[in-house]
């Protein structure tokens, strides 16, 4: 059995084993694929696996021998499911590998905007505080979040987990989902479409999938809706946000601040509009990955060609 990974370094950069595949077959893995570079790897490959690598029709189509597709990810928009399922191909994803870490990390986005750590360390370093004629001092603004509201987009999983985080901050929670769910047992919470999430909100925090629905749902008409004073933050995708409304909002002091960890694309063009951006952090969409949860994708991506084999596929995404 032919297993090739095709990007496999960013799950992999050399302090996890892919010894979980090597023991299902005949296993090569590559750091990076180009386009140029996927069908010669792919071809007669019965197993493969990808993370951003793209498999489109075209060259799905040139590729009979293929039976499964591991995507290494929770996403798998980089797959045509439906002409995959036509071949007959099963696709199957990761999901629920990265929730701790990203709920872990979307905090700390919010708290470096609100107390300004890194920042306030330079300037120690920089040897202010020796300089400074009181005891104490900050160069930034001070934001405490209890009382303040979080409205979170995407009320899944991880949003949910974000939600008790908050909670134990103490602020109250608006949520946004198709389908709403029982939570009853949260206190100070309700549910809102986005134009009221968005007014409301203190912070609004992204964790939707991209959908038709989501992509370029953050735009400047949905931004003029929010508070002069709130904070936006994208652990989420890229594309949800367009770059050049929020850059511009943030200019024109439409809202307060930002903090992403994703960018409409990947790696971004060095004259990306968010790049020069009053108050905006961004991040080299790395919310996922800490060990941790690199290897919980891992031991996940295994069992998942493992069950695949035995006749009994999990996590499938084109059934």
């Amino acid at each position: 059995m032919k297993i090739v990974v095709l990007d496999g370094y960013t799950l992999n950069p050399g302090d996890l084993s892919w010894d979980g595949l090597e023991k299902l077959g005949d296993l090569t893995v590559y750091d990076r694929t180009s386009p140029d570079e996927l069908l010669e790897r792919a071809t007669d490959t019965e197993i493969l696996f990808t993370n951003k690598a793209p498999l489109g029709e075209a060259v799905l189509e040139k590729l009979p021998n293929l039976k499964f597709i591991g995507v290494l990810a929770t996403g798998y928009n980089v797959v045509n499911t439906d002409v995959a399922k036509q071949k007959g191909i099963v696709v199957c994803n990761v999901p629920g590998y990265g929730t701790s870490s990203v709920v872990q990390f979307t905090f700390a986005l919010l708290l470096e905007l609100t107390q300004h750590v890194q920042r306030h360390s330079d300037s120690v370093k920089e040897g202010q505080w020796s300089r400074s004629a009181d005891w104490c001092y900050w160069n930034y603004p001070l934001i405490e979040l209890a009382g303040k509201t979080m409205g979170i987009i995407g009320f899944g999983s991880i949003g949910e987990q974000v939600a008790n985080v908050a909670t134990a901050f103490g602020m109250n929670i608006i949520g946004s989902k198709r389908q709403r769910t029982d939570q009853s047992h949260r206190k100070n919470f309700q549910w809102a479409d986005i134009p009221e999430l968005l007014a409301q909100s203190d912070v609004v925090s992204i964790h939707a999938p991209l959908l038709p629905e989501t992509q370029g749902l953050i735009n400047k008409e949905n931004l003029a809706l929010m508070k002069p004073s709130a904070f936006l933050l994208n652990t989420a995708r890229g594309p949800i946000i367009v770059d050049q409304d929020l850059a511009d909002a943030l200019n024109k002091g439409v809202i307060a601040g930002a903090a992403i960890d994703v960018l409409s694309v990947e790696p971004p063009p060095a004259n990306n509009p968010l790049f020069s951006a009053k108050n905006c952090l961004i991040t080299p969409h790395i919310a996922w990955g800490t060990k941790e949860a690199r290897s919980r994708l891992m031991a996940i991506a295994v069992d998942n060609l493992k069950a695949f084999l035995e006749g009994n596929p999990i996590n499938v995404v084109n059934p």
